[in-house]
């Protein structure tokens, strides 16, 4: 189809992207310092935080990548989605609340790196441009998979050339990106995680009800599904299974992910957070699974509207909108999926502007820049990296799941277990901060070339980056009284709000 004015799904589309920038122009005006652009002022309430978090996490494959995995090959696809629902809760339990506790304390950080740098008192700011080089490096190619994602989806729906839909979905995200900032990110994944959890709720339910309609009396829908769909462990090795579990250990290091924790209204917001965004994640997943699974039956019985899906899996989502809701309806549904690709590639987009803007230009280049410099500046450092993000998807074979597999990784390994570690333990050093940095990144490209025993990479990574931390910082000579100290002040008070 092309894009015209007078379709309902075209229609929707252009009203979805009317209200983005909308909410982007809201967000410029509630913009006034740097901490408003890249952390909102810490003014996020439960609800905005929650949604926020999750609709930052999950991309485009959450309504492509999953349901065409599971219709390909079946429940054997959905370790991945279990991983990922653990690591997410453990990430809430563990991190949310001492990192918002930590930040505040720790110099009011407003980036990950300004927080390492604040929390292991490093003057000569190594740490900071190592945290900051790894954070450009790992986002830069995930903002180029949101980019392919953004690109495919205006390519597929409106038979646009693959140039023409790289730079209108781009540009539908840096819009409220640049306006806004990080007010204008966290309304808007708001209201886009509200789109997609409906999106995968009525998707699989009018699909199960149409398949019972076509089915013969006293006929069951599960013998129009193959026997080993249904097996969670066909093809399933012992390494495979690992490796899909293994994502969950991506979210204890995602910047655009522990950004949202610390910028919470207070700490007492988290417990209730975390409730919002774990149900709204197993929903969605649920959903996304669901999806895949039920177009294999609704497929079998409609053959005649199944040769799209059978060409490319990734579309059962796109096609289960389009053939079996009103051209209305199935607009807002598909609006979902630009919903998940533009919350994701925006906060992405947000953090290596703060990371340049704060780490970067602000420590080493101007001091003492005011408020409004250091906005401007931040502003520009999202189009000078969405640019990059553009050159580098624009190779039409640029495949997305293998772009987001890497950077997850290479941010799971190199940030994660630092990040747990500076907050559950006193002794961790600043030496034992760099080296698992620098170990986890070095072992998820090394890795990842290697392919060795067709593990992912995330899992070794994650694994020696947690031993180099431990072995340097108890080689290190211990850290000061007053980094004690403030370790020792945050564990109390995350104690009085830990248990709920």
């Amino acid at each position: 189809m092309q894009f015209q004015w007078n379709d309902p799904t075209s229609i929707m589309f252009a009203i979805y992207l009317v209200a983005m920038l909308g909410i982007g122009w809201l967000g410029y005006l509630g913009t006034k310092n740097l901490s408003d652009y890249i952390l909102g002022g810490r003014s996020l309430g439960s609800f905005v935080t929650a949604l926020s978090a999750g609709a930052s996490d999950m991309s485009g494959w959450l309504l492509m990548g999953l349901p065409g995995a599971i219709y390909l090959s079946g429940l054997s696809e959905s370790w991945i989605a279990i991983g990922l629902v653990i690591g997410a809760y453990l990430n809430w339990r563990w991190v949310a609340a001492r990192l918002r506790l930590y930040t505040e304390r720790a110099g009011n950080a407003l980036t990950l790196p300004d927080y390492l740098a604040n929390r292991f008192d490093d003057k000569s700011n190594v740490l900071r441009i190592v945290t900051a080089l790894v954070i450009l490096v790992f986002f830069t190619l995930y903002c180029a998979s949101g980019v392919v994602a953004g690109a495919r989806l205006f390519e597929n729906m409106f038979g646009m050339p693959y140039a023409t839909a790289l730079w209108v979905g781009a540009l539908c995200t840096i819009a409220y990106v640049f306006i806004g900032g990080f007010l204008a990110v966290s309304w808007t994944d708001t209201i886009q995680a509200s789109l997609m959890i409906t999106a995968l709720i009525l998707a699989p339910v009018i699909a199960w009800l149409a398949v019972q309609g076509q089915l013969a009396p006293g006929q069951s829908w599960s013998t129009l599904v193959a026997p080993e769909k249904f097996d969670m462990l066909r093809n399933a090795s012992f390494v495979g299974v690992i490796s899909l579990l293994g994502w969950g250990l991506g979210y204890f290091g995602q910047p655009h992910i522990l950004v949202r924790f610390m910028a919470a209204s207070s700490v007492e917001t988290i417990p209730t957070a975390r409730r919002i965004s774990m149900t709204w994640m197993i929903l969605c997943l649920a959903g996304a699974v669901a999806v895949g699974f039920i177009g294999i039956p609704y497929f079998a019985a409609h053959p005649a509207g199944a040769a799209s899906v059978n060409a490319n899996s990734e579309t059962v989502f796109m096609e289960i909108a389009k053939q079996l809701f009103n051209p209305w309806i199935a607009g807002a549904l598909l609006a979902a999926i630009l919903a998940a690709v533009m919350s994701t590639l925006s906060c992405q987009l947000l953090v290596c502007s703060s990371a340049l803007t704060e780490d970067i230009y602000r420590t080493f280049l101007r001091k003492n820049a005011s408020q409004r410099e250091l906005v401007w500046i931040g502003r520009a450092m999202v189009l000078a990296v969405a640019l990059i993000a553009i050159a580098i998807a624009s190779n039409p074979e640029s495949k997305v799941l293998g772009m987001v597999s890497y950077a997850w990784a290479g941010f799971g390994a190199a940030f994660g277990p630092v990040i747990i570690l500076s907050l559950v333990w006193g002794r961790m050093t600043r030496s034992g901060a760099l080296a698992g940095i620098i170990v986890g990144a070095v072992t998820v490209l090394v890795w990842k070339q290697m392919g060795w025993l067709g593990l992912y990479e995330i899992i070794p990574g994650f694994i020696l980056a947690w031993i180099a931390v431990v072995v340097v910082s108890r080689m290190s000579p211990p850290p000061s009284r007053d980094m004690q100290d403030a370790h020792e002040a945050v564990e109390r008070e995350f104690k009085q709000i830990g248990a709920r």
